[in-house]
């Protein structure tokens, strides 16, 4: 956490840029600005990621919950067998008693991290974890609708616009985080491959957005959702445009949410929903 201040607290500083600065501004009017930037920035993205660490905990497993058996053995149905096949082994799971939550974060998005680690320890061929990652898309779509009725909520107008940052490829755990959203009553816009940062910020100047979501997988692209986020701030049609971000990286390294500029971060798709209700009230507090 210590690391997270201090990086927070450098983004406080680099908020307003040297140009935009009143040359002959007192030292006590600098001190006063600081002062309203740390409040109004830095501490809500502090309680923000206190709130997600606190809440990683995943409920203690019971009988319904998928074994590392089964994750195992639908990764092999998936590499090896048809989408009839996958499907019926899904079904056999959520008769057993799993709802579709239990499926979503503890079968298939482990199982799609196994298909990842397995193409990059170079155990498994790229086409064959492609193949298998379609049919886990097809499976999630078609679970959306048992899904979202297992929440039997309504609409209430919120909005997000969901996307990998340009040049990311993957894109099966932002569609799991569409459905949470959409099962929480979110107006959701996913946009599963995003050609450039420009495509992204003529969405949002188009359009009106409570919440921009962003994933990312690769370090390489860290400065590149630096700079987006900075535009996707000035071109928005919200005065307070929140940015979530997500991704492996933010769940291990949580000190990059304030490097990147963005507001919070989720560890899985499950609580990416629960972080945005409070990262909308901070900004409601904020206006």
């Amino acid at each position: 956490m210590a690391v997270a201040k201090e990086q927070a607290f450098n983004q406080s500083a680099r908020m307003t840029e040297p140009g935009d600065r009143q040359p002959h501004a007192s030292v006590a009017e600098r001190s006063q600005s600081l002062i309203q930037t740390i409040q109004a920035e830095v501490i809500p993205r502090l309680v923000l990621a206190r709130r997600a660490s606190r809440e990683t905990a995943r409920p203690i497993a019971d009988a319904t919950m998928p074994t590392e058996a089964d994750i195992l053995r639908f990764v092999g149905i998936l590499l090896t067998k048809d989408t009839d096949e996958a499907r019926g082994f899904v079904a056999g799971l959520h008769e057993r008693g799993a709802p579709v939550e239990t499926l979503y974060l503890d079968l298939l998005a482990p199982t799609a991290r196994c298909l990842g680690d397995m193409w990059c320890e170079d155990t498994c061929h790229f086409a064959d974890v492609t193949m298998g990652l379609s049919k886990l898309h097809r499976l999630l779509y078609e679970l959306g609708p048992t899904f979202r009725r297992e929440a039997d909520a309504e609409v209430q107008g919120r909005r997000i616009l969901l996307a990998p940052v340009p040049g990311e490829q993957h894109s099966f755990g932002l569609t799991m985080v569409a459905e949470f959203f959409r099962r929480a009553s979110w107006d959701v816009s996913d946009q599963p491959a995003v050609p450039a940062n420009a495509d992204l910020i003529q969405l949002v100047r188009a359009e009106r957005f409570d919440l921009v979501g962003l994933s990312i997988a690769s370090e390489v692209h860290l400065d590149g959702l630096a700079h987006g986020i900075r535009a996707l701030r000035r071109a928005s049609r919200q005065s307070s445009l929140g940015i979530l971000v997500g991704g492996p990286l933010f769940v291990q390294h949580p000190d990059l949410v304030a490097r990147v500029g963005a507001d919070a971060t989720a560890i899985d798709a499950g609580q990416a929903p629960v972080q945005a209700e409070g990262l909308l009230h901070l900004l409601a507090g904020r206006s």
